[in-house]
C-alpha cells in the first residue's frame, strides 16, 4: 500500500474530519476526500460516517487508529538519517586493510578506544593483498588505508596525514661514525620492501640523478620484518620519520635522514560510498581516522569527502 495512504488515514483517524485533516496535510478537502474513497475500497469499510454536523470513526476505524500510529512512526524511523545510532550497541565487524607499517602503530590503540565506545564491534586487520582490486566496491574491504592508489572512480577518500622516509640502521652500524651522505648511503646494503618483490624505488631514482646506484641484498614483503632483520645485520631498511620511535629504540635501532630530495608520502583512507552514509560506518572511519591522526590521544574528526586518487 501507498505510505501516503496511511498518512491521510492516519490524519483523518486524528481529526475525524476531512476538511481538518487536508489542513493537518497541507493539502485540499478535494484530494483528502478522494483518498479516503480509496481507503475505504481498501479496508472494505466506511471508516468515517456523517453524525450530524461532523464525521465518526466506526469501530473498524477505532481497531485501526493506534497501528496506523505505530506503523507510521516506524517508517518515520526507517527514514530519519542515522536515526537513534548508539556505538554502545553496535554489533558488527569492520575489515581494514592497511600496511603493516601503519597498523603497528595504530592497532593497540584504535582497538582500547572500539572496546571502549563499543564492546561488542570487532576489527579484522587485512594486508595489503587486495590493493589496487575491487575489494571496496565487493564489500570484501571497509576502509583501505595506506598510500591510495589504482581506487575504482566512485571510491571516497580522505587525506589524513603526511610522512617523511627516513633511514633506519642498528644503533652501532659503521653508518653513524661520521655524516650520512648520499654517498655513503647507497655504498650500504640495503633491504627492500615489496610485496611484489620489487627492486627498484623512489630511492633508487633518487640515487640515479646523482650518479650512484645502491645493492639491495634483500627484498622482504613488509616493514616489519625489514625492521628485524635491520636489527640483526649491518643492512639499511626504511620507515616513517617519528613513527613508532619507542619500538624503533626497543629493537636497537636508530633512524638517520636520508640525503635524497624525496616527497613525502601522503596516507589516507578510502571506502565506497554505498557506506558513506551509515552512521556505524561512519563511526568507525572517525575512529580510525582520529587514531591515525594521534594514534595515543583521543579524538573524532569530521569527514571529507574526496576523489578517488589516480
Amino acid at each position: 500500500m501507498d505510505l501516503n495512504l496511511l498518512r491521510v488515514l492516519d490524519a483523518l483517524l486524528q481529526e475525524n474530519s476531512v476538511t481538518r485533516a487536508a489542513e493537518r496535510l497541507g493539502t485540499s478537502p478535494a484530494a483528502v476526500s478522494r483518498t479516503l474513497a480509496r481507503l475505504r475500497r481498501a479496508v472494505g469499510d466506511p471508516l468515517l460516517v456523517r453524525a450530524g454536523q461532523g464525521m465518526v470513526p466506526t469501530p473498524r476505524a477505532q481497531e485501526l487508529r493506534e497501528e496506523v500510529g505505530v506503523l507510521l512512526r516506524g517508517c518515520d524511523n526507517v527514514l530519519r538519517p542515522g536515526a537513534g545510532f548508539e556505538a554502545v550497541h553496535l554489533q558488527r565487524t569492520f575489515t581494514v586493510q592497511a600496511t603493516d607499517l601503519l597498523l603497528a602503530g595504530i592497532a593497540g590503540t584504535l582497538t582500547d578506544r572500539i572496546r571502549a565506545e563499543a564492546p561488542q564491534a570487532d576489527v579484522v586487520f587485512l594486508p595489503e593483498a587486495l590493493e589496487g582490486g575491487p575489494a571496496l566496491r565487493q564489500g570484501a574491504v571497509d576502509v583501505e588505508l595506506g598510500v591510495l592508489g589504482n581506487l575504482d572512480p566512485e571510491i571516497r577518500t580522505r587525506h589524513l596525514t603526511r610522512k617523511t622516509l627516513v633511514g633506519v640502521a642498528r644503533s652501532g652500524h659503521p653508518l653513524f661514525d661520521r655524516r650520512i651522505d648520499a654517498r655513503r648511503f647507497a655504498a650500504a646494503g640495503h633491504i627492500g620492501i615489496s610485496r611484489h618483490g620489487k627492486r627498484l624505488g623512489s630511492i633508487d631514482h633518487a640515487l640515479a640523478e646523482r650518479g650512484l646506484r645502491r645493492r639491495i641484498a634483500v627484498v622482504v614483503p613488509s616493514h616489519t620484518s625489514a625492521m628485524i632483520l635491520a636489527r640483526d645485520t649491518d643492512l639499511v631498511a626504511l620507515t616513517l620519520a617519528d613513527w613508532l620511535p619507542d619500538t624503533t629504540a626497543a629493537l636497537g635501532l636508530r633512524t638517520f635522514p636520508l640525503p635524497l630530495d624525496l616527497a613525502p608520502l601522503d596516507f589516507g583512507m578510502a571506502w565506497h560510498p554505498r557506506n558513506s552514509a551509515d552512521p556505524g560506518h561512519r563511526w568507525f572511519r572517525d575512529r580510525l581516522a582520529a587514531t591515525v591522526l594521534a594514534p595515543s590521544a583521543p579524538g573524532d574528526d569530521t569527514e571529507s569527502q574526496g576523489a578517488a586518487r589516480s
